[in-house]
């Protein structure tokens, strides 16, 4: 059991720790992510460093590491749900955490709604929702991500206890990982969507 666990944990750190932001950023519109901006190689940053069209590629092929993770591991791992999770959660520490980039990463919303929708449309839906919601109103990147995260917890404690492990661990992963943005939101100077940001790094 345990040695399943670790192979789910370790298939969904390395999927999780593909770099597509940097891949996309750096070898098809020439910009690395992480010399720009927020250094992060999430969708966001990339949109900020080198347009909509990166950004969205990104964003596509993030959470399609979430749902690669989940997918792969029940395929190999049958009826152990909580492998499942595992690769998940994990497929957004990696992503957040990247052994290719020397442990940095993004922010880990598009694997997580990617893992998110493959394990729970129960956790998915209303946290998709709110989370594009809130993307429109306030339109804060890392606020929606919040949102997402402790929408899909709650809505699994609500509704979906069998995904209490993925459903905390995610929340707890994502709100670290934007620990520096939650100081910019409270303090009024979190940057929003369209404002294009091809100032260095920090």
């Amino acid at each position: 059991m345990l040695v399943t666990l670790i192979i789910a944990i370790l298939i969904g750190y390395l999927v999780g720790s593909i770099p597509n932001g940097v891949l996309i950023g750096r070898y098809l519109f020439g910009v690395d992510p992480r010399t720009v901006g927020s250094g992060r190689t999430g969708g966001t940053n990339v949109y900020r460093a080198a347009g909509p069209k990166a950004g969205i590629l990104t964003a596509i092929t993030d959470a399609f590491k979430g749902i690669l993770a989940v997918l792969l591991v029940r395929m190999l791992i049958t009826d152990n749900e909580m492998a499942a999770q595992l690769a998940g959660l994990f497929a957004v520490v990696g992503h957040n955490w990247s052994i290719f980039l020397k442990f940095k990463g993004g922010a880990g919303t598009m694997p997580n709604l990617g893992a998110m929708a493959t394990l729970s449309a129960t956790m998915f839906v209303p946290a998709g929702l709110l989370g594009l919601i809130s993307l429109y109103v306030w339109r804060m990147a890392s606020l929606a991500s919040l949102v997402v995260a402790w929408t899909g917890l709650l809505a699994a404690l609500l509704f979906a206890r069998e995904y209490w492990l993925y459903a905390i661990g995610q929340a707890l992963v994502v709100t670290w990982a934007l620990r520096p943005n939650i100081k910019r939101i409270l303090n009024g100077t979190e940057r929003r969507i369209g404002e294009r940001n091809k100032t260095p790094v920090n």
